[in-house]
């Protein structure tokens, strides 16, 4: 994963893809689809219109690395197929949804899904407005409608009666009824990226009726070499050595969260990039790196052992200057 603070493009993820090897043929396909979703946006709408406006077109801060799971990807999205990305903290789904959308030239919808997730929180519901009771569309109405990507991400924490009214969205039906609004149908180019990781406290099963409705993709997590390569890119402050460094400590991090003496919440990709802004404002390497890892564990002795492991590679004198180019 590449990272940029405005954001990519999709043209510029295309190009970077092709270079990591990715199919001419596959991105030549994206290129005709989004043609082809374009001339249908303007067909359907005031000349000139760009679908939701307001929302626009993600532009992500990084780029997903990965050649066989991007091609994988862009194949079932143009065959029409739903997504289902599966994997463990630090793989990249939500990084990897928001570059299909960007690549695809949609607007993206981003649906957190938690315990509490009814249809109505999905589907939309009525509301005053103007003293008149009109329908307020949900996100996946609004999204499926507009012709964008819906990403659920962490589907498996919902419960399974709150997804059912997704069933006949996603099969061959393409379509929901909403209650008090009539019929929604799935546009030709909406599509829908579900996420989940097993390891949450609150997840469950995906009930097999909602499943089969996806293809899944299973996200490989990343070693050493890998986030230490992210790291050159996304933090270009960082030395050689501490990219290095970092790379070995995280990849230490979660050997301990595989041989299950610690939890998943200190091998977190998001409070390492956080540790290192932190060096970057002068505070000491340690002191960084344990509010952006070693304190998420919430249990002392989980602290205990990844303390342990921080204290291994990163010495309690080390200096910002030690791991700053």
């Amino acid at each position: 994963m590449q990272e940029r603070q405005k954001g990519y493009s999709g043209k510029e993820i295309a190009a970077a893809w092709k270079e990591q090897g990715v199919s001419d043929r596959l991105l030549s396909a994206v290129d005709a689809w989004q043609e082809e979703a374009q001339a249908a946006d303007a067909r359907e709408k005031p000349s000139g219109a760009v679908v939701d406006a307001e929302r626009g077109v993600p532009q992500p801060r990084y780029i997903y690395e990965g050649c066989a799971i991007v091609e994988e990807a862009l194949s079932a999205l143009l065959s029409g197929e739903h997504l289902l990305l599966v994997g463990p903290k630090a793989t990249g789904k939500n990084v990897l949804a928001e570059n299909l959308a960007a690549v695809f030239g949609r607007p993206d919808w981003n649906i957190s899904f938690h315990i509490q997730t009814d249809a109505e929180a999905l589907l939309g519901a009525d509301t005053l407005l103007g003293g008149e009771v009109v329908f307020r569309p949900g996100p996946v109405v609004a999204c499926v409608q507009a012709g964008g990507f819906a990403v659920l991400d962490e589907i498996n924490m919902a419960r399974n009666e709150a997804l059912a009214v997704l069933h006949s969205l996603l099969d061959d039906r393409r379509m929901v009824d909403v209650p008090g609004h009539g019929r929604v149908r799935l546009s030709p180019f909406a599509r829908v990226i579900a996420t989940m990781n097993h390891g949450y406290a609150g997840t469950r099963e995906l009930n097999e009726a909602l499943a089969s409705r996806f293809v899944v993709l299973r996200l490989p997590p990343m070693d050493e070499a890998g986030v230490a390569g992210l790291l050159r890119k996304a933090c270009p402050a960082l030395s050689e050595t501490g990219c290095k460094t970092l790379g070995k400590l995280f990849a230490a991090l979660a050997e301990k969260h595989a041989q299950g003496e610690i939890s998943s919440r200190a091998v977190d990709l998001r409070g390492l990039l956080a540790a290192v802004r932190l060096m970057e404002q002068g505070l000491g390497p340690q002191r960084a790196l344990r509010m952006g890892l070693v304190d998420k564990c919430m249990e002392e002795d989980e602290r205990l052992i990844a303390g342990d492991v921080l204290r291994l590679f990163v010495a309690g004198e080390a200096g910002v200057d030690d791991f700053l180019a």
